[in-house]
């Protein structure tokens, strides 16, 4: 009976060790994206074309590669798929500033690398550029700006510094610089220039005013 033990016990410790030395399906795969393991800010320019490149390494078979934009997945050509697998971002605008890209293991997508666009451009300005507005009325003018990196703001009236007056109000956010005028005057009558500055330009947009007089019946 002891014999039969002692012979039970040999052949659980070799199942045992049979166990631990298989093949396991856990992922100890590692990807890389342009050499790098872990997630990264991409610093590029308007224009620029960036490619980036996903590979598995330590694989011990064929591993499929999913790329995705955001939320949606990029498509791939069948030949671009296994083991590794390139994205090009061809002809980069201001618009792909902050868009990630992220390649994941399609057998256990938890293992990833994302790449997040740092995209640098000048100011671009846009709004309104003629508002009318009679005696008394309130006007807002407001500059929008998109710019990365952000753009130092300022308001000029008719080619110097605006000086404010009580009836004028500026506030300035990340997207915008606006000019709040209560109970408008003809005197605030007359071209506002928006004035963004950055190390890359600075650039400017004139806004034109027209304060009409109030008719007495």
């Amino acid at each position: 009976m002891a014999w039969k033990s002692s012979g039970l016990m040999q052949t659980c410790r070799f199942l045992l060790l049979v166990i631990l030395f298989l093949p396991r399906e856990m992922t100890s795969s590692v990807l890389t994206v342009n050499g790098k393991t872990e997630n990264y800010i991409l610093n590029t320019h308007l224009g620029f074309q960036e490619s980036l490149r996903c590979a598995v390494q330590n694989h011990t078979r064929e591993e499929e590669l999913l790329w995705y934009r955001e939320e949606g997945t990029v498509d791939l050509k069948s030949g671009n798929k296994i083991n590794s697998s390139s994205v090009c971002v061809s002809s980069i605008s201001e618009n792909d500033n902050g868009v990630t890209f992220t390649c994941k293991l399609q057998r256990d997508q938890l293992v990833s690398v994302s790449v997040v666009l740092n995209v640098a451009f000048p100011p671009l300005l846009s709004g309104d550029d003629f508002q009318t507005a009679g005696e008394g009325s309130d006007v807002k003018l407001v500059c929008n700006v998109k710019s990365n990196p952000q753009a130092q703001m300022m308001w000029y009236k008719n080619n110097s510094i605006l000086n404010l007056e009580k009836n004028h109000q500026v506030q300035q956010t990340s997207e915008s610089l606006q000019l709040s005028i209560t109970k408008v005057k003809k005197s605030d009558n007359g071209t506002y220039r928006c004035f963004a500055t950055s190390p890359l330009k600075t650039v400017t947009k004139d806004f034109h005013l027209f304060v009409t007089a109030l008719h007495k019946g």
